[in-house]
């Protein structure tokens, strides 16, 4: 229960970054887990960062057999979305931040 604890105040920490729009935590089949977004924004951007990160992963695991993603950032003129993919123990999470980069 202490995780779940943490979990939370973490993610009310980083929804009170400056500029942060939106926080969503989807599963590998991405499904989301915890979101901020209306249902149809959060599944937008589950169905979209779910695939794009499978193949960010694959590129990096193809580029150096040894190596693992942490971290992708894309930033366009009215977003930045930051994924950090937790891969542990056949478990695997997707942490999605969406903010606005005018903001910095």
């Amino acid at each position: 229960m202490a995780d779940l604890a943490a979990v939370e105040e973490t993610f009310k920490r980083i929804q009170s970054h400056k500029g942060v729009i939106g926080v969503v935590i989807i599963n590998s089949d991405g499904i989301p887990i915890r979101t901020t977004f209306d249902n149809d924004l959060t599944v937008q951007y589950a169905a979209l960062v779910s695939q794009f990160t499978v193949k960010a992963r694959s590129a990096v695991k193809n580029l150096d057999p040894e190596d693992e993603l942490k971290f992708v950032r894309i930033r366009s003129k009215k977003h930045e979305i930051m994924i950090a993919p937790e891969f542990e123990r056949q478990r695997e999470y997707y942490l999605i931040v969406v903010q606005d980069p005018s903001t910095d």
